[in-house]
Parts: structure tokens; C-alpha cells; sequence
């Protein structure tokens, strides 16, 4: 009889508490519907501003990671506002700098617990700031070559040229080196040509000077350099430099009419692009034997 009186008074006790919640509940409907007027008023007052300062910043020479970094800033520092008056809307006893030494406490914690999301954050307000390459800018980390389609404040999306898509936290390109192939409208190529030991070099030369000059998507604003760089097992090595568009595909684009430019140069001034030698040298002299001894010998061998 005390154990059914005992769980009676459990039921009892849990049923008062939940008829509490839910009367305190309803008491601050008012307020939680509030609240969530002002987080949806914050959403649409965080988009006018992100597209208001879009169309501000647009006439602007200001870089354009710079001008994210603005837009994001902004969206935050909204949200941050709009966070602040939801929260004392919602909670009466709450003052805004209750609110926002809860949110400094609360950073804190959060710095310790989510130390790697916190360095990318920082790393990428700091791209987004004055780190040297843009979205669509070509870059190259490590083995990973592409344009980068988007930075955030955590991470750079980069597209690869074969189209695949790799995301790499901010800390990464912060820390470590990163070339930007498109930080100029040119970019330097070399690539390197052989002719036979036979032919005249100077004339060489300038058959594959006029044949690189001759090409559209070469550079006319740099020079063009043409050097003999060596000897190599069956040729005079020359070393063919210039300079042209800065994008991976222009770069490919310009090497093919370079290297089809110069084998028809050479090819017309009957210069020759030797295949690899090989001599052979023999201790003792070789027998040579013509088919006239051949033909001779056939009956012999076939007794």
C-alpha cells in the first residue's frame, strides 16, 4: 500500500511539474512569438544589407576578397544585434550585456572546443582581407591546381581543370605556400627544341625566333629569348622561352601552336630535328657476308 501511495505521488509530482512548464509556457507565448519575429525580421534585414552593400561596393576598386569579407562582416554583425534583442525580447531578466558576456564566455569555450574551426575562421578573414588571389584567380597548392570559385570565412572552394571540386580549410592556404598562376594577365613558358649537329646554330636561332613571333597568343609586350642550352646525345638543345595568357588553358592553348610553329619553321628551312643516334663500337671487325655467299652455301647445309 505505501508503494502504490509512493508511485501516486511520483505520477502526481511529475504531472504538476509538466502542467507548471506548460502554463509558463503559455504565459510567455507572447514573448517566444516575439522573439521569433525579431530572428525572422534579423534574416531579412541580414539579406538587404548583404545585397545593399553588394550593389554599394560594386563600383569600387576594392579587392574582391575584400569586399566579401565586408559583406560577411556586415551579415554577422546583424545577426549578432538581432541575436541580442531576440534574447532579451524572449527573457525579460536579461540585459544586452548579459547577453553579450554570454556570448564572449560562450566564444571562449567554444575557441577551446572547436580550436580548427576557429584558426580557419581567422585564416580566412584574413584571405578574404589582403591574401594575394581573388575567386576565379588560377592557384596552385601542392597537387591541387584550379580556380577557386568561392572563399568563405572557413574554407576555399577550388575547381579543378579536370572539374572535380576540392574544399581546403583556410588554415592550410594560410600557413602554407600557394602559387597564383593568374596574379599576372602573362605568364612565362618554356619549352625546349633539338636540332642536328650538322646544322648552323645561329641560323637555328633565329628560324625558331621568327617561328614563336609569329604566333597570336604570344605576348608582343615581352621578350622572346632563345638560347643554345647544352649538348645532348644527338642534338644542339636550345631552350625556347616566351609569354602568354595566364589561365592553365592558354598556357596549353600557346605551347601547341609554339611547338607546331617551330617544327614547320624548321621543317621549311630544311633544318633538321634529328631522332636519337646510337653508334655501335665492336671490338674486332665484323664479317659481312653478302647473299651471293648465302645463296652458295644453301645446298651445302641442306646435305
Amino acid at each position: 500500500m505505501n508503494e502504490d501511495a509512493l508511485v501516486d505521488s511520483s505520477i502526481e509530482t511529475v504531472l504538476s511539474s509538466l502542467l507548471g512548464l506548460w502554463q509558463d509556457l503559455l504565459a510567455r507565448s507572447p514573448l517566444l512569438l516575439a522573439g521569433l519575429l525579431v530572428l525572422l525580421l534579423t534574416w531579412g534585414v541580414a539579406r538587404l544589407a548583404d545585397r545593399a552593400l553588394g550593389r554599394a561596393l560594386r563600383s569600387r576598386r576594392f579587392k574582391r576578397g575584400f569586399k566579401d569579407l565586408l559583406r560577411q562582416l556586415t551579415v554577422v554583425a546583424v545577426w549578432v544585434a538581432g541575436l541580442t534583442v531576440a534574447a532579451v525580447v524572449m527573457f525579460p531578466g536579461m540585459t544586452p550585456a548579459k547577453v553579450l558576456a554570454g556570448l564572449g564566455l560562450g566564444s571562449i569555450a567554444l575557441g577551446f572546443a572547436f580550436k580548427d574551426i576557429v584558426e580557419n575562421f581567422l585564416a580566412g578573414l584574413l584571405i578574404l582581407w589582403r591574401f594575394p588571389f581573388d575567386p576565379d584567380d588560377f592557384i596552385r597548392y601542392g597537387d591541387i591546381e584550379g580556380r577557386v570559385e568561392q572563399i568563405t570565412v572557413r574554407m576555399t572552394l577550388i575547381r579543378q581543370t579536370n572539374g572535380e571540386l576540392v574544399v581546403l580549410p583556410n588554415a592550410k592556404l594560410f600557413k602554407d605556400a600557394v602559387k597564383v598562376l593568374t596574379s599576372l594577365p602573362v605568364r612565362r613558358v618554356t619549352v625546349m627544341c633539338g636540332v642536328a649537329y650538322g646544322e648552323d646554330v645561329d641560323a637555328a636561332r633565329e628560324v625558331i625566333r621568327g617561328a614563336v613571333e609569329g604566333c597570336d597568343t604570344v605576348s608582343g609586350e615581352r621578350p622572346i629569348e632563345v638560347f643554345a642550352q647544352g649538348f645532348g646525345s644527338s642534338s644542339v638543345d636550345f631552350e625556347v622561352t616566351w609569354w602568354c595568357g595566364s589561365t592553365p588553358l592558354e598556357v596549353r592553348t600557346s605551347r601547341d601552336q609554339v611547338v607546331a610553329a617551330v617544327k614547320r619553321g624548321l621543317d621549311n628551312a630544311g633544318i633538321e630535328i634529328p631522332f636519337p643516334y646510337r653508334t655501335l663500337t665492336f671490338r674486332e671487325p665484323l664479317r659481312v657476308r653478302s647473299g651471293a655467299d648465302d645463296e652458295d652455301r644453301a645446298p651445302d647445309e641442306g646435305t
